[in-house]
């Protein structure tokens, strides 16, 4: 079966268990680094799992097929806003965390089982701005980008 997958690595440097934390249930620190978004779930496998603006619109949402706190976490991940990338259905986020000497190594691979996926080229726009921010907030205590599209000059 053809795929859409955008693969994104990158290091950080604090402990498996604050990136874990950073990544689900430290909801404030999260609207920090993902522009005010946050993510909701009970982090268990078969758990229910939403992803909200500031204002509480579901933007995203699925279901926890995975959860190896703090190591790997999988989700089911259906796009709920823009019709065009909800009726390309589910796609699948892998979340790894290895410890790696003072760092930790993320990798997150979002992948959907269809070629040309739109969804496919919507996140991988998203997530080194996402990851960014998330790095620098972890290592600096400040994130690099305050807007996710900021206006052109």
């Amino acid at each position: 079966m053809a795929k859409s997958t955008f693969v994104y690595v990158t290091y950080i440097r604090t402990t498996p268990d604050r990136l874990w934390s950073a990544l689900t249930t430290d909801s404030e620190f999260m609207k920090r680094y993902w522009f005010g978004i946050h993510c909701q779930s009970q982090w268990t496998a078969g758990s229910s799992w939403k992803m909200l603006s500031g204002d509480g619109e579901v933007l995203d949402s699925g279901e926890i097929v995975e959860a190896d706190p703090p190591r790997r976490l999988v989700i089911r991940w259906r796009h709920e806003k823009r019709p065009e990338l909800k009726a390309e259905g589910d796609s699948v986020c892998t979340m790894e965390l290895e410890p790696t000497g003072s760092a930790v190594r993320l990798a997150i691979t979002h992948t959907m089982a269809r070629d040309g996926s739109k969804l496919i080229e919507a996140v991988s726009g998203g997530w080194p701005k996402i990851i960014a921010n998330l790095k620098s907030l972890a290592e600096t205590g400040s994130v690099v980008l305050t807007e996710a599209y900021p206006k052109k000059a």
